[in-house]
């Protein structure tokens, strides 16, 4: 099983609650793939996924997930830990 950062905060926005696992002030860029959509949608519909690549190496990893606030923030928490073993692994 891939070993996954440690939640950095967990915090309720608007529409959903926001899992951040790594400082996006690390990376050169932030996107939402749509690769990286569709895995998350697979484990909870409507959930995305923010991907932060470094200036080196070239590959880019989770920075944070967004689930729907309705799941409640224990659930959000562990679907959140889902998608990035999915994709990280």
């Amino acid at each position: 099983m891939a070993r996954i950062p440690e939640v950095k905060s967990i915090t309720t926005e608007d529409e959903y609650i926001h899992v951040r696992y790594r400082d996006p002030d690390q990376f050169d860029q932030i996107r939402t793939p749509d690769w990286a959509d569709r895995v998350s949608d697979s484990v909870s519909e409507g959930s995305e996924v923010r991907m932060g690549k470094r200036e080196a190496p070239d590959n880019w990893v989770v920075q944070s997930v967004l689930i729907q606030k309705n799941v409640g923030e224990q659930k959000a928490r562990e679907q959140a830990d889902e998608i990035i073993r999915e994709i990280e692994s």
